[in-house]
Formats: structure tokens, sequence, C-alpha cells
């Protein structure tokens, strides 16, 4: 049986990106999704782009 090479695999995160699960209630995962297809973006797509708002307007994270 030939075992699968996570390195090749289409699950394996983009280099540099960590990741995790989150858990969600139901109505915020929709209105998240409403969110991300308003502005062209993927649901994940979405949350770190406001993850990374969130670091940047808290002086957490410098702009880039």
């Amino acid at each position: 049986m030939k075992s699968q090479n996570p390195k090749n695999s289409s699950e394996t995160p983009a280099k540099g990106k960590k990741s995790f699960v989150i858990r969600i209630d139901e109505s915020t995962y929709k209105l998240l999704e409403k969110w991300a297809n308003d502005e062209f973006r993927s649901v994940n797509g979405q949350m770190e782009y406001l993850l990374n708002q969130s670091l940047i307007n808290s002086g957490r994270k410098k702009k880039e």
C-alpha cells in the first residue's frame, strides 16, 4: 500500500502559514460567508484579512 506524502497534498497549508481549526456558531459563519462573497474572497481569505486588519489597527503589526 502506498502512503500519501503530505508535501504533495492539496491540503498542505501554503508555505509560512499555520493551519488550525476554529469553531464558530452557524449564524456567525453565514454572516462571514456573505461578507466574504460580497468582497470576492473565500471565508478563509476573509478571516485572514479581518485578523490582519485588526492587528494593524491595534498597533500590534506594522502596515505592509
